[in-house]
C-alpha cells in the first residue's frame, strides 16, 4: 500500500462519518421538534427557532469534516 491509497481511504472514512453523523443528528432534531410542537402547539415558534439553530450547528460538523478531508487529501 502506498501513501496515496492510505490518503484516499482516510479521506473516504472522514467524509463517510462526517456525512452520516450529522444526518442522523438532523433527523433526531427534526423528529423531536415535531413531537414537541405536537404536544404544545403554542410554543411552535420557539421550538422552530431552537431546532433551526441546532440543525445549523449539526450541519457545521459536515463542513468541518470536509475541510479535514481536503487537508488529508492534499496536504498530508
Amino acid at each position: 500500500m502506498d501513501i496515496n491509497s492510505i490518503r484516499l481511504i482516510a479521506t473516504f472514512g472522514v467524509m463517510g462519518l462526517g456525512a452520516i453523523a450529522p444526518a442522523i443528528a438532523i433527523g433526531m432534531i427534526g423528529s423531536k421538534g415535531v413531537e414537541a410542537i405536537g404536544r404544545n402547539p403554542e410554543a411552535a415558534s420557539k421550538v422552530q427557532g431552537f431546532g433551526l439553530l441546532a440543525i445549523v450547528f449539526a450541519e457545521a460538523i459536515t463542513i468541518y469534516t470536509l475541510v479535514v478531508a481536503l487537508i488529508i487529501k492534499f496536504v498530508v
